[in-house]
């Protein structure tokens, strides 16, 4: 992959809303969006490795695997969004302890979101 890859879970309409904005609005050079609930392939990869979609997205960077709130921090650290969306959540989960403290809350709204559509928690 040539540059970063968010995967994040297509099943949530918030994921899928932050992801699309990501990738079209954020700045970030090369970022490349995967839905890791459609895609079996690379979510089993990544569940080898440890990392499972349930308990947050990724960035894949670098050979590296940023996963929950890390991924959300280094993505919001880089953007200049021109979204209002963006504009409001990357000054917020910029900082990793912040993003450390309010990542919880969107997991949260992530398994509302699921709940909503039926869909089970962990693809």
């Amino acid at each position: 992959m040539d540059g970063p890859v968010l995967v994040f879970d297509g099943g949530c309409v918030f994921c899928r809303r932050f992801a699309e904005l990501s990738e079209l609005r954020s700045g970030i050079p090369g970022l490349q969006i995967r839905d890791g609930r459609a895609d079996d392939g690379l979510r089993a990869q990544l569940k080898t490795r440890g990392y499972e979609l349930r308990t947050g997205a990724m960035v894949l960077v670098d050979g590296e695997v940023l996963h929950g709130s890390e991924a959300i921090s280094w993505l919001c650290s880089r953007m200049q969004p021109s979204a209002a969306l963006l504009q409001v959540l990357a000054p917020l989960f910029k900082s990793s302890d912040r993003s450390r403290q309010l990542y919880p809350l969107l997991l949260l709204a992530r398994r509302l979101a699921l709940a909503a559509r039926r869909l089970p928690v962990d693809p």
